[in-house]
């Protein structure tokens, strides 16, 4: 795909950049040759491959998906200006 400066143009207006015409003719050249890059990637055949994390082969680490209060309620609520019965204790804002 090429690029002409008129659209290198649009782009730098629609994205609030600043371009001087000689920057325009550069860019465009640029762009063109980004956008054919990206062209050639799909070329590439990618029927038969597997969605990947990594391009190395590895377990994902995982857990047992168990609810659980944490288990340091206690030491929480003992920062709190005012507690009651393992609750914090809050002015009232609403009459």
């Amino acid at each position: 795909m090429s690029l002409d400066k008129a659209t290198v143009a649009r782009i730098s207006r629609l994205a609030r950049i600043a371009t001087t015409d000689e920057e325009q003719e550069r860019l465009a050249g640029e762009l063109s040759g980004i956008l054919d890059w990206v062209e050639q990637l799909g070329e590439v055949d990618t029927d038969n491959v597997e969605p990947m994390t990594s391009v190395v082969e590895m377990l994902m680490a995982s857990r047992e998906d168990a609810v659980t209060d944490g288990g340091v309620a206690g030491d929480i609520v003992k920062n709190a200006p005012k507690s009651d019965h393992g609750f914090f204790v809050v002015p009232k804002v609403v009459e």
